[in-house]
């Protein structure tokens, strides 16, 4: 499996499919997720010419299960040596949900030349916890339920989530997937307790304001309105003000997890944002 050994000696597993000549596209998972995550998307993007990067971020999936370094600054230091070690260059990064935290970080610090563009979908910035700063966003308990309940028991709560709001399966009307819930579990179960648990402080209490408004090459803010893990009010409708360069497309309805239950929705768009 390829794979990289960062400075502190983690191994990151990545993807890298298709011409190598070609403009890259670089995803980023969510938590707890794994490169997997992006199946879809990479097999439309490599369809359409691209060469496709996906890695695991540490912790996650098939990279070192890592005790230290689960904090957005260690994260976007081994999305920089993955990077360079690749020696990408105008390549566009694609973050979902905390992907979108970890672009956002990479991005406003990455050498130039190496950035053309960014997505950011169903994202944590600017940022999720709720403090006097940022009245609208989630209580801290929200979190430490998280904590508890991937301590308690990790292999329960890592169905519930894709089963639940994740997908938007506790709608009334939605069409479940087993086979997604699954993936969404087999996934999660790969990577490690400790960071997983770790990631989550990463995640929801990470503010990427001066991340948002240092980023200038022009970024599409992507979020569904009825996304029940990241809700808009507090994610999209604030980071998007933020960006010099920024476009704001909203998608009624959907869920968290829109980039797997409606591929056919967000992949056409995301090519007409990275061709236009």
């Amino acid at each position: 499996m390829p794979k990289i050994t960062t400075q502190d000696g983690t191994e990151i597993f990545y993807k890298d499919w298709g011409p190598r000549d070609a403009q890259p596209i670089v995803f980023h998972h969510g938590w707890p997720l794994s490169a997997d995550d992006w199946d879809n998307q990479m097999l439309f993007f490599l369809g359409e010419g691209y060469r496709v990067i996906a890695h695991d971020r540490r912790g996650h999936g098939r990279s070192s299960q890592t005790t230290t370094g689960n904090e957005m600054d260690t994260y976007a230091a081994d999305v920089a040596e993955l990077v360079a070690k690749l020696d990408l260059r105008n390549a566009v990064h694609v973050g979902h949900s905390t992907g979108g935290g970890e672009v956002a970080h990479y991005v406003a610090r990455a050498e130039a030349g190496r950035v053309a563009k960014a997505v950011l979908i169903g994202a944590v910035p600017p940022v999720m916890v709720q403090s006097e700063k940022n009245p609208g966003g989630l209580p801290l308990s929200v979190f430490d339920g998280f904590r508890a309940a991937l301590a308690a028991n990790r292999a329960q709560f890592y169905r519930d989530v894709p089963s639940g709001p994740f997908y938007g399966f506790n709608r009334e009307g939605a069409q479940i997937s087993e086979g997604v819930i699954a993936n969404w579990w087999r996934q999660g179960m790969m990577g490690g307790a400790q960071a997983q648990h770790e990631c989550i402080k990463a995640f929801s209490e990470t503010d990427f304001t001066e991340d948002l408004k240092a980023i200038d090459v022009p970024v599409l803010v992507m979020h569904g309105t009825d996304d029940q893990i990241v809700p808009i009010a507090d994610a999209a409708l604030l980071a998007h003000p933020l960006l010099r360069n920024g476009t704001l497309k909203t998608y009624e309805g959907l869920p968290h997890g829109m980039c797997t239950t409606h591929p056919d929705t967000i992949n056409p768009d995301l090519l007409a944002f990275i061709r236009g």
